[in-house]
């Protein structure tokens, strides 16, 4: 009796259910299904595990991006303070270098009063 419905294109498959399509066409479909569903889980599980992966990744550029940050400010933290030294440096020369000057000058002036107290006399 399958064989005369097969002519007009109906089957009946293997739980008595009829059937348009081919039982092995059947099979097939429900296989390529599966397969498509599976497909499908996959690729969402990919898509999940990269959206974790970028979130991830973006967090680790913030905080490099923090750090790379800090390190500039304690650069030009060190290159302000190698300046201001130097600037001090050049302040202690030259209070030295005058005050030198200004001992000289001391020098030379109780000198000069010395002698007018002399030739006063």
């Amino acid at each position: 009796m399958s064989d005369s419905l097969a002519k007009y294109g109906i089957y009946i498959d293997d739980l008595s259910k009829i059937r348009v399509l081919e039982p092995e066409t059947a099979n097939q479909t429900n296989k390529l299904k599966e397969e498509c569903e599976n497909f499908v889980s996959k690729i969402t599980d990919f898509e999940k595990n990269s959206d974790d992966f970028i979130k991830i990744l973006d967090t680790l550029a913030r905080e490099v991006e923090k750090e790379k940050m800090k390190t500039i400010g304690a650069r030009n933290l060190l290159r302000s303070v190698a300046k201001q030294r130097e600037s001090q440096k050049q302040q202690m020369q030259l209070i030295l270098v005058t005050g030198v000057n200004f001992g000289k000058v001391r020098g030379i002036r109780t000198t000069t009063d010395t002698i007018r107290v002399f030739k006063k006399d």
